[in-house]
């Protein structure tokens, strides 16, 4: 068996068999791929040119689509390779890489979704203290607190991770670089460590789910107590894009890493790791905008000066010849 230091790549695992199938997988993921570029670049491009988006909650969702971008953009593009030239193989480097930057995307995403959670509660709880609990400022740190916890954690899990003796062999039942089964590789006693690690993230996620919980706790019991209907359904549409976000994201991780043994398979964890990895930073873009009034305007708005401009570029040039 090859230890770590003789391993220069590893063997990610085959979505399927045939080269058919894999030509398949490859269309598949590029479909998701372009909904992904195409909706959060979409959201980005709006939040940031048109000033009325210039308020925390599309702040913190500019925020989120930047790592939704950057989390698919580290996985997807390599398993779509991998998969148009009938190959398994990813480096050495280009493992370790890839899981960095995963963690760090995907860490600071979860904590960006506790800020966004912190943002729902001030705005519907106390809203007379908006303007003063998240001024421009304030939102800067807390974002930006975000992405350094997420680098801070995704730098220690990657270093201890690496850091292991490898000799299991170097295939990886896996479609990208992740800890579980980098760690299957292992034949030292001293992943415990790593474990360790694992769990002091692990303990600092679940602080977070507890915030989010108690957040829409009392986002939804000062809800029921608007009178007005109207009041109502303003507020839930603040916030449910929020709750569904969060939901998918905790639901399809949590399923992903903490399922029994017993209904553990191949094609089921593959299944469920494109879940939680692929689907959603492509759907979160459609979850915002489908209920966000002002983030459709706004759009609309975007897309028909575009299209203006278009227009008038054409007839510009049909004149000029």
């Amino acid at each position: 068996m090859p230890n770590s230091s003789s391993i220069t790549q590893f063997l990610l695992l085959a979505f399927a068999d045939t080269q058919e199938l894999q030509l398949l997988h490859f269309w598949l993921f590029l479909g998701i791929y372009l909904a992904a570029l195409l909706g959060n670049g979409l959201i980005i491009t709006t939040v940031a040119c048109d000033h009325h988006l210039h308020t925390p909650m599309y702040f913190f969702l500019l925020n989120l689509s930047l790592l939704d971008l950057g989390s698919i953009s580290t996985i997807v593009p390599k398993s779509m390779a991998n998969s148009l030239w009938d190959t398994r193989a990813i480096s050495y480097p280009g493992c370790v890489t890839q899981l960095f930057l995963f963690l760090f995307f995907i860490s600071a995403e979860y904590y960006l979704l506790t800020i966004m959670a912190y943002d729902c509660y001030v705005a519907i709880c106390k809203p007379l203290h908006y303007g003063t609990l998240l001024g421009s400022r304030a939102c800067v740190h807390m974002a930006a607190a975000a992405w350094g916890t997420g680098f801070l954690n995704a730098v220690l899990l990657t270093a201890n991770t690496f850091s292991l003796p490898l000799c299991q062999g170097n295939v990886l039942d896996q479609f990208f670089c992740e800890i579980p089964h980098i760690l299957k590789l292992s034949c030292s006693h001293s992943y415990l460590r790593e474990l360790g690690l694992i769990m002091v993230s692990v303990s600092l996620a679940f602080g977070c789910f507890v915030f989010i919980v108690v957040s829409y706790v009392q986002i939804f019991r000062a809800v029921l107590r608007i009178p007005s209907e109207q009041g109502r359904h303003k507020a839930f549409s603040t916030c449910l894009p929020h709750l569904a976000v969060v939901s998918l994201f905790l639901s399809t991780g949590m399923f992903a890493h903490l399922k029994p043994p017993s209904m553990s398979s191949p094609s089921l964890d593959l299944v469920v790791s494109v879940l939680y990895s692929v689907v959603p930073p492509a759907v979160n873009p459609l979850i915002y905008s489908m209920r966000n009034q002002e983030l459709k305007d706004a759009l609309r708005k975007m897309m028909t000066g575009c299209f203006s401009e278009a227009i008038k570029g054409l007839f510009s040039s049909a004149q000029c010849s």
